[in-house]
């Protein structure tokens, strides 16, 4: 078995989540390779002991796991066609970047290709849990495997859930799907409640004073608020550009299922206008200033104003 203090694991894409994913590892006594297209982002992570490699195909040679942390399904499939000549046969395959459905199923196919272990391991968490180690982890994949990929599960989340033992069937980026449908939701309901406080004159303590402590208080929609009423959109949590890609996610999944998801879809939208705006790489809260014509020159009150 391989031990579980001494994995190789070359971690491709160090954005927000990939590289405190990648720390995290080498926090926990494995030897972690680090790949990102632009290599800026990557290099911090020399001081905590990783490998920079300069290609992918450097990156997973010899590797134990590769684990992808990348923007989109088609960023992961063209990844992992740059580093099949440095893939090892028998070796584990963490897929973790969110994608659809049908991208899943060609991911495991190009596993397959290559004699790769699949695992479709998205993650729940923004930049806080990801940076403590704090995610949560689904997983789909055999049983068989899965005393190589606990050590890794363990150093970047606290839990795990174990959604099925085939990873094709992607039912770990099902459940992602669902569970970000309502996160998407959510934040942008928190965006359009301040704008329509702001627009008719309403001060925004009073709509927190109308719900604290009922069913309708969040602590998610008060996080998110405080974000945009305090100027704490930089550096993103999660970023409006990676939003909206997960949105249009959402309604194509539904819309491959026969549902029309009338909210998700109005959410891509706003993601997507916000993004046009220039918050692109900004909180997703900032999805707030897609409900302005024009760009309010002033913040909501915040509370204690």
């Amino acid at each position: 078995m391989t031990d579980r203090l001494k994995l190789t694991v070359s971690v491709l894409g160090t954005g927000i989540m990939g590289a405190a994913m990648a720390r995290n590892l080498a926090r926990a006594g494995h030897s972690v390779r680090a790949w990102n297209r632009t290599r800026d982002k990557a290099e911090p992570l020399a001081a905590d002991g990783a490998h920079i490699a300069e290609t992918p195909a450097e990156a997973v040679r010899g590797a134990d796991v590769v684990l992808t942390m990348l923007y989109d399904g088609a960023a992961v499939r063209d990844v992992m066609r740059e580093a099949a000549p440095g893939l090892r046969t028998g070796g584990t395959w963490v897929q973790s970047t969110t994608v659809g459905i049908e991208a899943v199923a060609e991911l495991a196919d190009l596993a397959r290709e290559h004699g790769l272990v699949f695992y479709d391991s998205p993650v729940l968490g923004t930049r806080r849990p990801a940076e403590d180690g704090q995610l949560t982890v689904l997983a789909a994949g055999p049983t068989s495997g899965r005393e190589t990929v606990t050590p890794v599960f363990d150093a970047v989340g606290a839990r795990t859930v174990w959604t099925g033992e085939d990873g094709a069937a992607g039912t770990a980026t099902r459940l992602k799907l669902v569970t970000n449908s309502w996160v998407l939701a959510a934040t942008n309901a928190a965006g359009e409640v301040l704008a329509l406080s702001k627009a008719l004159g309403v001060d925004p303590r009073s709509f927190f004073e109308v719900i604290e402590g009922g069913p309708l208080d969040m602590g998610y929609l008060r996080a998110k608020s405080a974000l945009i009423l305090d100027d704490g959109l930089s550096p993103a949590s999660f970023a409006v550009a990676t939003a909206a890609k997960d949105a249009r996610l959402i309604v194509e999944a539904g819309q491959q299922h026969g549902l029309r998801l009338d909210v998700a879809a109005a959410g891509a939208e706003r993601f997507a206008r916000a993004a046009a705006q220039g918050h692109a790489d900004e909180d997703m809260a900032a999805a707030y200033f897609a409900s302005f014509e024009e760009e309010p020159t002033e913040r909501p009150a915040k509370a204690g104003e």
